[in-house]
């Protein structure tokens, strides 16, 4: 006989190839749950006691996120950040997006003159609508 086959039909050799989707689909979905645990990291990193309010609204979704911790560091979109490096940020994304929002979270330990500081700062190049990041409370009910 000219081929391998046996008598039956059927190929004695080894089957060599490897089949490589379903490794690329475990990659991906492993990928995936790096991305989403990354960010949860990355908030988990940012600790601020927010001061609570009965009236707080819904999160904003915004451009320029500033954090300001009990001691004072300040945190531009999750990265360490200093005023300079914040209103050099501010005015850039300012001048190319003029509909540009920040929402300044700060711990409720911090003085009260360092978050209009902010606030000053964000005006000052160019961004007209801010919000102060609040945990919302529980309304009592009653008088």
């Amino acid at each position: 006989m000219a081929g391998s086959t046996n008598g039956n039909g059927e190929d004695e050799g080894l089957l060599a190839t490897i089949n490589i989707i379903p490794f690329v689909d475990i990659v991906l979905v492993l990928l995936i749950i790096f991305m989403l645990t990354s960010i949860a990291i990355v908030r988990a990193s940012m600790v601020v006691n927010l001061p609570k309010a009965a009236t707080g609204g819904a999160r904003v979704e915004s451009t320029v996120n500033i954090v300001c911790n009990k001691d004072g560091t300040l945190m531009l979109n999750g990265a360490s950040s200093n005023k300079e490096e914040i209103g050099k940020f501010v005015k850039r994304e300012s001048a190319r997006n003029p509909k540009l929002q920040a929402v300044i979270a700060a711990d409720k330990g911090v003085e009260y003159g360092n978050v209009v500081d902010l606030i000053d700062l964000v005006k000052r190049n160019g961004v007209s609508a801010f919000a102060l990041d609040v945990e919302r409370e529980m309304a009592a009910s009653g008088p």
